[in-house]
């Protein structure tokens, strides 16, 4: 049996690659990547905890967080193409001009 401190230590190491990413980045595209590293760090903490006390409530949160970052990357993209065709780019300093 795996211990759970070696979950957490890989949790925090993901979560924190994610937070590098979106703080350094200019691209778009990375951020997404960025927020996924984020939420899945969320999601080994859950399935560890969930597997530690036994139970699968974890687990269940888990698959609510997977539909969750689904429909971001959906809703993410969409705006990411707007972002290119506007600015033929996806540097998002440039989108400060997208307003109304």
């Amino acid at each position: 049996m795996v211990p759970p401190q070696y979950y957490l230590l890989l949790s925090a190491a993901v979560f924190c690659i994610g937070i590098f990413g979106l703080l350094t980045r200019r691209n778009a595209l990375l951020f997404l990547m960025s927020v996924e590293l984020m939420l899945n760090a969320a999601n080994i903490n859950l399935v560890a905890f969930s597997y530690y006390w036994g139970n699968v409530t974890g687990q269940t949160f888990t698959l609510f967080t997977l539909a969750l970052a689904a429909a971001e990357v959906a809703v993410g993209l969409g705006i990411i193409l707007v972002l290119y065709r506007n600015f033929d780019g996806v540097d998002v300093t440039n989108a400060t001009t997208m307003r109304w």
